[in-house]
């Protein structure tokens, strides 16, 4: 509506109106094009191996980046759900237990819906804050709704 409208502004100062028509049909070719269907969001896979009893996940940064999330939160909250001790060793991220591909998948997915999915909307579209008292919040850009989520001990 905007947009219409600043069109309109636009068309009148130059004394040229047009049709209503005419100025949606210039609003729609301005705007983005959208993605359809459901591949604008995927969740890239585990990619890692067993170095005798630890677990080594290779591109966890990578997955991080793609949730548009801290990747020291993500690897917080795997090391917690898991119940193991980690840290990251250059690009990998480096687990005291034998986890499966397949663990890290699912907890992954559970992380993507409580910490970056819009519980509101389903976008995920959203940035995690960090206020005043050390309470995170999920912000929604698609929708605006601002959501307390817990924290990562």
């Amino acid at each position: 509506m905007i947009l219409v409208t600043s069109f309109i502004k636009q068309d009148k100062e130059s004394k040229n109106m047009k049709s209503y028509d005419d100025l949606l049909s210039k609003a729609y070719s301005e705007l983005p094009e959208l993605m359809q269907g459901d591949d604008r969001f995927t969740i890239e896979k585990v990619k890692g191996h067993l170095e005798g009893s630890k677990t080594v996940i290779s591109n966890l940064k990578q997955i991080a980046k793609g949730l548009n999330r801290d990747p020291e939160h993500l690897l917080k909250y795997l090391l917690r759900e898991t119940a193991s001790a980690g840290k990251f060793r250059g690009d990998s991220a480096i687990f005291a237990a034998k986890i499966g591909a397949g663990t890290f998948n699912k907890k992954i997915k559970k992380y993507a819906s409580e910490f970056v999915i819009c519980s509101e909307c389903g976008k995920p579209d959203s940035t995690l804050d960090v206020e005043r008292g050390g309470i995170s919040y999920l912000k929604c850009q698609a929708c605006g709704v601002k959501k307390p989520v817990k924290s990562i001990k």
